[in-house]
């Protein structure tokens, strides 16, 4: 068996299974949980994003299968990268990948091939990783690792990838993995970032992209983010719900280079207006 060894276990999250578990359980608040059809999370150490993705996360029923869309800050390898490894390692044991389904992607979206590269030293991916593992023990993942700028031809890529996920067999929940504005001061970021957030939540990736264009937003997300966008309307959702929208500064207390951070759900279309 082949698996990919954690890169930022001990720097992102901690290092120990028994920290990690800990830290996690510290992070997810009690509360009755949903299924959604995707969700939005930060990729940041969890010092400073992890408040964030616990909080989404601890609003979602985590199925068997999760789809996870990183981002490929590298820009390595394939575009549309699916992992060859047969399992994910981290503190709390091995996640092992979903073959099957990576399979049944690939059929739907042949531009998705198998490239290590993409996901090799990448986070974004990685951190998502040990709190679906908490949530849902032996949760069988399918990572796919996006590059590419927004010009038209890419974007047009991702809305198509997207739209193929739809139509991809199995009751999977799909992680689009994303930071948003970096080192601006926490007024900059706060407008910024509620302008690229409120277009996620009309479900509306062409205003996206040009939100984060014309308010020069730098959200290192943003090509899982269209992605999620166009699967879940083609899935039929209406609306995506913010839980929770910070940044840096309300950990280390610097408002003047700030990180942004949100956590949203996108429930489906029979549930997205309650």
């Amino acid at each position: 068996m082949t698996v990919r060894a954690p890169a930022v276990a001990g720097i992102f999250y901690p290092g120990r299974a028994e920290d990690l578990r800990r830290t996690i359980d510290g992070l997810i608040p009690a509360g009755p949980k949903e299924r959604v059809v995707a969700l939005v999370a930060p990729h940041a150490g969890y010092v400073y994003s992890g408040r964030v993705a616990g909080a989404v996360y601890g609003r979602v029923e985590i199925p068997a299968e999760v789809v996870v869309l990183c981002f490929n800050h590298r820009g390595r390898g394939s575009a549309f990268a699916l992992p060859p490894q047969d399992a994910w390692r981290t503190p709390l044991g091995d996640a092992p990948v979903d073959a099957a389904l990576l399979g049944r992607i690939r059929s739907a979206f042949p531009e998705a091939e198998p490239d290590a590269a993409g996901h090799d030293e990448e986070h974004s991916g990685e951190v998502q990783v040990p709190f679906l593992q908490r949530l849902r023990p032996g949760v069988r993942i399918a990572p796919v690792a996006l590059s590419g700028g927004l010009d038209d031809a890419g974007f047009e890529r991702l809305r198509r990838f997207g739209r193929a996920l739809a139509e991809v067999e199995g009751d999977f929940l799909v992680v689009a993995s994303t930071d948003l504005n970096h080192y601006e001061d926490q007024e900059t970021t706060l407008r910024k970032d509620g302008a690229a957030i409120r277009a996620m939540e009309a479900l509306d990736e062409e205003g996206l992209r040009e939100t984060l264009t014309r308010e020069d937003v730098s959200m290192c997300g943003a090509a899982p983010v269209v992605a999620a966008l166009a699967y879940a309307k083609a899935r039929g959702a209406r609306r995506a719900r913010t839980v929770l929208h910070a940044t840096s500064g309300d950990v280390t207390g610097d408002y003047g280079r700030v990180v942004g951070y949100v956590g949203m759900t996108i429930p489906p279309g029979n549930e997205s207006d309650q």
